[in-house]
């Protein structure tokens, strides 16, 4: 067991495990199916990675976030740690390669989509591979009941029909519900399974929700209040840049961020952000993915986040560094009237769908059943200017297509250009001889870029133009060349969206999308958004306990700091005589309603107290007032 130890130390440089890291990878290590829930940035990657490392053979980590996926590789790599990815942008060519490494290389991680378990070269190949352990990271997706759910997550359950027995499954998740916790279990077939949480509660952040009618005059208050950097979350990609330009003008260093903005624009107002040059991003819920930023000092929320689930992960972006910072959510009465609203954008009819997914295959060229596994470069924008389409409910159109498992919408791939050998050393130095013009730009890149003859490799055609000290035209048409002579296989970078078409294109008629789970897709909506905005009006109850008991942490106790918990700690009395005045009074107005003079007297407390435990509770709502001027309890507040 002290391997684990060795291993922290020797690729993260850590002396010790945090919370339930190590229980889990015990479990997971002796062959347990183990289900770990772990809040953002608990460092749920620990727990699958070492293992793996301390096991023979590879890890496959199943995740929906290609970027997440890219950057884990990446970093794996720096750690001197052999991982590949697998996903929609690669050739087909890419993937073979990268599948052959996987089989006959030592490759320890091999991260996927979903998606790409279903594909038959993958299926082909699984068999050729030693698995130690598969990781499923955003576990909650193989849910339906959960805020994310993606059917290409059922597919997972299948490699148990492939893959030795022996070998355990680790679901990881930041967020569930007590009965997405069972869901994920028997989705993914566990057999003897162990389930660890990690406490949810965030003892440095404070919750707090201001009920204000002029947001951006609040907002600027709270940038102004608290010293550091800071996320504003809003909803619309015009809003981002309205309120970041409002922000500057008011003398706050400020930027804004959204999945409209090219790569290398996003990649640059994250890194000024990182690095502390701007104070404060204005985003969409774009913005937060892979991020690591531990001195993040406060979150606000503008807009009403469509589920607690949404909410505690973005508002938990604020404070890993365990220092106090703050979570603000702005609400007031018009949210609760835009959350019905949004309802119809973001589900509309299933005649609607089916005029979108027909428009879809127009679109690309694809004929009735062709398709199927095919990869599309894809503009939204262009696609709605050629059909006249609302961009909003084409997209949530689209998402639904993707969430019954006809297609797959990836964001914009950020894919550099990579090269590969496809000769031997031997042959290539034969080329070489008889193409001396081509001699020296060779050598260059056999000593600076390593791999090349077994993988394809990243690289940069500028700085190869500054190596080769050619122009980046030149560096271009070599590569060109040399790819038309069947001499190296050369990808050039591209930027742009995709859709994949997960089944062949179907006709309108055989297009099915059910009524009945879509209504409940819809209600499950519903039911999230409307604790959402439960979650903003109530004044009742603790924000920090709100939040735990809607995940299934039932034994937490008040923060003590949010604005539910400072308003009652103005009363001035301890927590234990607040709480024997206030069992006093329910007991009393349970039986029956009473007028304030009569509650006072048939409680054996200082009757000053009692008035001030009184007026509480009706200011938060547990005790309401009827028109006779009688007091009863509210029994939704129980």
């Amino acid at each position: 067991m002290e391997r684990f130890e060795e291993i922290l130390r020797e690729y993260w440089g850590y002396s010790t495990f945090r919370s339930i890291q190590r229980d889990v990878i015990e479990s997971v290590f002796n062959g347990n199916d183990t289900l770990a829930l772990m809040p953002t940035g608990g460092g749920k990657s620990i727990t699958f990675q070492v293992p793996a490392l301390a096991m023979e053979g590879t890890c496959l980590v199943v995740t929906p976030l290609i970027a997440l996926m890219k950057d884990q590789v990446e970093n794996l790599n720096k750690r001197g740690i052999s991982a590949v990815a697998l996903h929609s942008g690669m050739s087909s060519h890419e993937i073979d390669i990268t599948l052959d490494n996987v089989a006959y290389g030592n490759v320890k991680f091999l991260y996927l989509s979903p998606e790409r378990l279903a594909t038959e070269v993958f299926r082909a190949r699984l068999k050729k591979f030693t698995i130690c352990m598969v990781a499923i990271d955003e576990a909650h997706c193989i849910s339906q009941w959960g805020y994310d759910f993606r059917p290409s997550y059922l597919k997972i359950a299948e490699l148990r029909n492939v893959l030795s027995s022996e070998v355990p499954f680790l679901a990881v998740t930041a967020t569930a519900t007590p009965e997405v916790v069972e869901d994920i279990q028997a989705k993914l077939g566990f057999r003897n399974g162990k389930v660890f949480r990690m406490s949810f509660v965030r003892e440095n952040l404070v919750y707090l929700v201001r009920n204000v009618e002029d947001k951006s005059k609040y907002l600027l208050r709270v940038v102004n209040s608290i010293q550091g950097s800071g996320i504003v979350y809003v909803r619309s990609r015009q809003k981002t840049k309205d309120i970041a330009l409002m922000l500057r003008k008011e003398g706050v260093s400020s930027d804004y961020y959204h999945a409209g903005l090219t790569m290398e624009i996003r990649a640059a107002k994250q890194s000024d952000w990182q690095t502390g040059k701007t104070r404060v991003i204005v985003a969409t819920n774009a913005f937060g993915m892979g991020i690591d930023k531990p001195d993040v000092r406060f979150v606000v929320h503008v807009d009403l986040p469509d589920s607690p689930e949404a909410y505690f992960q973005e508002a938990g972006r604020a404070g890993r560094d365990l220092n106090v910072a703050f979570a603000v959510l702005l609400y007031n009465d018009t949210d609760e009237q835009k959350v019905i609203q949004r309802i119809d954008s973001t589900f509309p009819p299933i005649e609607e769908l089916k005029q979108v997914y027909h428009a879809l295959g127009s679109f690309l060229n694809i004929a009735i059943g062709a398709g199927k596994d095919e990869v599309y470069d894809f503009n939204l924008l262009d696609f709605c200017a050629a059909y006249h389409l609302n961009a909003v409910k084409a997209y949530n159109s689209l998402k639904i297509l993707e969430l019954n498992g006809y297609i797959e919408l990836t964001d914009e791939l950020n894919n550099p250009s990579r090269i590969m050998f496809l000769v031997n050393r031997q042959e290539l130095y034969k080329y070489q001889v008889a193409h001396a013009d081509m001699d020296r730009f060779i050598k260059v890149i056999l000593r600076n870029f390593t791999g090349v003859f077994s993988q394809y490799v990243r690289i940069d055609e500028v700085y190869l133009s500054r190596l080769a000290s050619i122009s980046t035209d030149a560096v271009y048409n070599n590569l060109k060349l040399l790819s038309k002579q069947k001499v190296v296989s050369y990808i050039p970078k591209k930027k742009t969206p995709l859709v994949i078409f997960i089944e062949e294109r179907l006709d309108e008629r055989n297009l099915r999308i059910e009524p009945k789970e879509y209504l409940e897709r819809k209600n499950r909506y519903l039911y999230r958004a409307n604790a959402m905005v439960d979650y903003a009006k109530s004044k009742a109850k603790c924000r920090s306990q709100l939040l735990l008991e809607y995940f299934g942490q039932t034994d937490s106790y008040r923060c003590g700091k949010c604005d539910v918990c400072t308003a009652r700690n103005e009363l001035d009395m301890s927590k234990y005589e607040f709480d024997v005045i206030l069992q006093d009074l329910k007991t009393l107005l349970q039986e029956q309603e009473q007028t304030s003079e009569t509650l006072v007297d048939g409680v054996k407390h200082n009757s000053e107290r009692v008035l001030r435990v009184i007026k509480f509770l009706l200011d938060t709502g547990k005790i309401k007032q009827n028109a006779q001027g009688l007091l009863a309890w509210h029994s939704n507040n129980e």
